[in-house]
Formats: structure tokens, sequence, C-alpha cells
């Protein structure tokens, strides 16, 4: 009889709704406190550039390759990697948790040199990552874990924007270094000294391997060779971020000069490295992370918690990228003709650099 009623009262209203009106019932909002977030300071600006219809706008946002029209540039070696893959027709199972093997082992050897002890022992450990910043924050969630004693990274100051959110968010603590000085737009190199050697034993220490972000400016080989004796003798977990090998200077063992002098001098680092800009497979996001170990046995242990970690973010990295930077890496021809053209492009970066500058300079600038 209540069901019956309360049938008739739901008629009921259904019936006079056009009278009453209808009153939905909505939920409340599970989302009212989510405030609106500030847009990427560097992405940002890209979409900015794209939304602005002035015919001579320059898009001064991210740092990607252009050719002389404003256009993505592919290279010549990577489309011809694409091509040999296609022919392959390969299949499309998932990697495996810790990536493409042979993309692992030639990411390492283009760091490290393939000469290294460190590669010949063993004693290292290389997983393929999202791109640099993925293999960032994979290194940043494995010190968050595992180097527990101290939790303080010490950052450039400047240093490249994404690098405080990926430590901050992996729940380190953040404290920086003098490296630019303003005042001669170069290398603070007494300040940096001075404020490593005062940095609390068995902290973090990121280094921009080469092409420091944002500034441009690299200690010089000598430079690195004191930095390297301080940073030793406080005993600090060197963290080497490598995002412009080859890119830089035109020369990947120039650019990679200071990751292998560190390695020579004793220090068991760990390194982020991306092929977004030397290999321009951006959108790809290919990267490689790697740590330094005592032996053989402890590479294995950091292995298997890099792949526990990795696990329940992204499973396993995309495959596509990994060929494409393998085959490059590992054919004689590709890799012969990928020399030249990262060489072709950092000389046009360091060639129009120089212009922009005289021609300011010629407007008084």
């Amino acid at each position: 009889m209540a069901l019956l009623k309360s049938s008739k009262l739901i008629s009921s209203i259904g019936t006079h709704s056009s009278v009453l009106g209808v009153f939905p019932i909505r939920a409340s909002s599970w989302w009212s406190e989510v405030q609106m977030g500030p847009p990427d300071p560097i992405l940002g600006v890209t979409e900015a550039f794209k939304r602005d219809t002035n015919p001579k706008k320059m898009n001064l946002g991210v740092g990607a390759y252009r050719d002389d029209q404003g256009k993505p540039y592919v290279l010549s070696c990577v489309r011809k990697a694409e091509a040999l893959i296609a022919a392959k027709k390969l299949d499309k199972e998932y990697l495996p948790i810790g990536g493409l093997g042979e993309f692992n082992k030639a990411c390492a050897v283009l760091a490290l040199g393939p000469d290294n002890e460190v590669l010949k022992s063993g004693r290292s450990i290389t997983v393929q990552t999202i791109s640099g910043t993925g293999s960032l924050r994979i290194g940043a969630d494995f010190l968050s874990r595992f180097h527990t004693s101290v939790r303080d990274v010490y950052l450039p100051k400047p240093s490249w924007g994404n690098h405080t959110p990926i430590f901050r968010d992996a729940g380190m603590q953040l404290k920086a270094y003098r490296y630019y000085d303003p005042s001669t737009c170069g290398f603070d190199f007494k300040g940096a000294l001075d404020d490593i050697s005062k940095i609390p034993e068995k902290s973090v220490i990121v280094l921009h391997a080469c092409a420091h972000n944002p500034t441009g400016v690299d200690p010089r080989a000598e430079q690195w060779k004191e930095l390297s004796a301080v940073i030793k003798k406080r005993n600090l977990l060197v963290f080497f971020d490598m995002a412009y090998q080859g890119f830089a200077s035109g020369d990947i063992d120039r650019d990679a000069w200071a990751v292998r002098h560190f390695i020579e001098q004793g220090h068991n680092i760990v390194l982020s490295q991306s092929f977004a800009k030397n290999m321009g497979l951006y959108g790809e996001r290919v990267g490689g992370f790697t740590v330094v170990c005592k032996d053989a046995e402890e590479a294995k242990r950091v292995e298997s918690q890099l792949k526990i970690l990795i696990r329940p973010i992204y499973s396993n990295p995309p495959m596509n990228g990994a060929r494409i930077a393998s085959a490059i890496l590992t054919t004689p021809d590709l890799y012969a003709e990928w020399l030249v053209e990262v060489k072709g492009m950092a000389y046009r970066i360091i060639k129009m650099r120089e212009q922009l500058v005289g021609n300011l300079k010629k407007e008084g600038s």
C-alpha cells in the first residue's frame, strides 16, 4: 500500500511539473575546492603563440629545433630508421618493464663511452624512460625511497624550471647553490665552489652535464675537475642531467666529458638522458636512467627496485621511439649520418645566436 501511495505521489509530481516547475536532484561537486592552476611557464608560451594571429610572431617558449621556415625538423637518419623498422614488420607487444634492451645498452654506451670500465664490469644499470622528464622523476622517486639518510637535493641557481616540481613532488627537499653570475653572464665558479664546499655530506647535487638550462653557461674542463674534487671530498651523490649530448657543442664526446670524468674519479653517479633534442624525437618521449653502482651484484638489486617503481606508474615504456634511437645508435651508416646531422644542428644554433647578439648590438641593445 505504501509503495502504491509513493507511486501515485511520483505520478502526481510528474503531472504537475509544468505548473510547479522541475527541481532536479544534483549531486554536490567533488571538486569545489580545486582552484584554477597557472599555465606552465614554458608550454604556456607555446599555447599563447598558437593563439596569436600576428604573422611576425616568434615562439620563445619550449626549446625545440626548427628549420628556416620555423617548421619542425625531422632528421634524415630518423626517417631512414623508421623505414628500416617498418620493413621488418615488427609486432606491437609490450616491452619489458625496463624497456628495450638494445636501446638501454646503446644509451649507456653513448653516455659513458664504449670502453668505460663501468660497462665492462657490469656495475651499472640503465632503464628506458619516458624522455628526460620521466627519467628525472624515476630517479627522484628512487632517491626518495632509498636515499633516506639525507633528503636534500641541491640545484644550481637557476636551473630548469621542471627540476623543482619533479624532486619536490617525489618528497625531496630543495636547496640551491650559486651557479650563474649575471654581472659577467658567466659561470660563478668561485661562488659555486664556496657553496658546494658547505653542502652537508650525503646530500644530492644536480649537475647539468652540458648546455646548462636555462643559461647555456657550462664549466670549463679545468673547472669540472675542481668541482669533482670538492664534491667527492664532501661525499655528495651526483645526479647528472644530460638532455643535450651532441646538441650543445656538436661533439658527443665533448658534451659527455664531465659525466665520464666524474666516473673516472670514483663518483658512482646517477644519470638522466633524453633523445628529444639530439635526435629530434620530442613526441616519441625517449630517455634513459642510469645508476652506477659499487659492483654487478648491487646493480642487479638496483635494477629490481627500479622495475618495482616503474610498474605502477606506466608499467612499461613505449617502443617506437626506442626502436628509432636504437637503430640509429647501432647501425653504422645511420650513426655516422646522425653525428653529422647533430653537429649541423648545433653549429647552426651557435651561428644564429652569434648573429642575434651582433644585430642586437647594432641596434644599441
